[in-house]
Formats: C-alpha cells, structure tokens, sequence
C-alpha cells in the first residue's frame, strides 16, 4: 500500500468509526474499496466528494447479491485513484438517492438501475428511459438473477440438427 492509499485510509476511519476493522480494503496500488451500510452512505459520500478531491465520477454499478441489490459508486481523483463506496438496499423494495446534484452525469447510470434492476432513485429528476425500449414491460427487470425471459411465441425456434 502506498502513502496516498493508507493517507486515505486513515482520514476515512478517524472520521468514521464505524469504518475500522474489515470496511476499507486497498485491493491494489490507487484502488480503494469501502463498505457501507446504507444510512451512512451520504455522509461518506459527501465528505469524500468534498474533502478528500474525489471529484469524478467514473460509474455506478449495480448487483444482484440476492437479498440485496448493491451499488458501487466508483469516484476518482486527478491522480488516478479510486474509490469505490458500495453500499446496498432490500431486493424487494431498493430505493436509493440521487447523487444528480453533485454529479450530474450519475443521470444516464441511475437511470440503467431503474430499467435494469427495478431500482426506485429518489430525486432523479424525469427523463427519457434508459437503457431498454419505451416498449420493454413494466416490472421486467433483466439483470436481476430471478428474472426469466418470456417465451417467444409463434414460429418454431428450433434450429434443425
């Protein structure tokens, strides 16, 4: 681990309490991984946003872990490291917030975990679906693990042998 990771490291915990023991792991050189649970998202969000300079948002990822839906907000800093906050939500009622107002491209990735895990985004302001057609059913949700794909009806969709 070099000095910027542990340097992080340790503002994070002495900050947050609840982060000592297993919550931060350096997985390699300029990556940091956080656990979270979801009431103390915001606050180390924003104090990493606004204190320690993770001023960009790479992506949003979401996951099917089950019970649970997971998100990993994947922020960097000018010099190239990242910092990943993964938190998660209940499968059967995930809502989340928004983080448009302090980054506004996170839109486009809130908008992917509507369409393709059922994710409820509080705040997100209304657009255009993304990534999946006007026309895709409602409640369909083809990332999770659960979900099945209708059967094609009509034409035989069997290939000859």
């Amino acid at each position: 681990m070099s000095r910027e990771e542990d340097e992080i490291q340790q503002k994070l915990m002495s900050r947050f309490n609840y982060l000592a023991g297993d919550k931060i792991r350096v997985q390699r050189r300029r990556r940091i991984y956080v656990d979270l649970a979801p009431q103390n998202f915001d606050e180390v969000f924003n104090y990493a946003t606004s204190e320690l300079a993770f001023s960009m948002l790479c992506t949003i990822t979401g996951l099917d872990e089950g019970e649970t839906i997971g998100f990993i907000y994947h922020l960097a800093k000018a010099d190239g490291t990242i910092l990943n906050l993964k938190t998660c939500a209940p499968k059967n009622n995930p809502i989340i917030k928004t983080i448009t107002h302090r980054f506004p491209s996170a839109d486009i990735y809130e908008r992917e975990l509507v369409d393709l895990f059922g994710v409820k985004v509080e705040g997100l302001p209304k657009g255009i679906r993304y990534p999946l057609p006007d026309d895709w059913p409602q409640g369909e949700y083809p990332l999770r693990k659960d979900w099945k794909a209708p059967e094609k009806k009509g034409k035989d969709t069997k290939q000859n042998a």
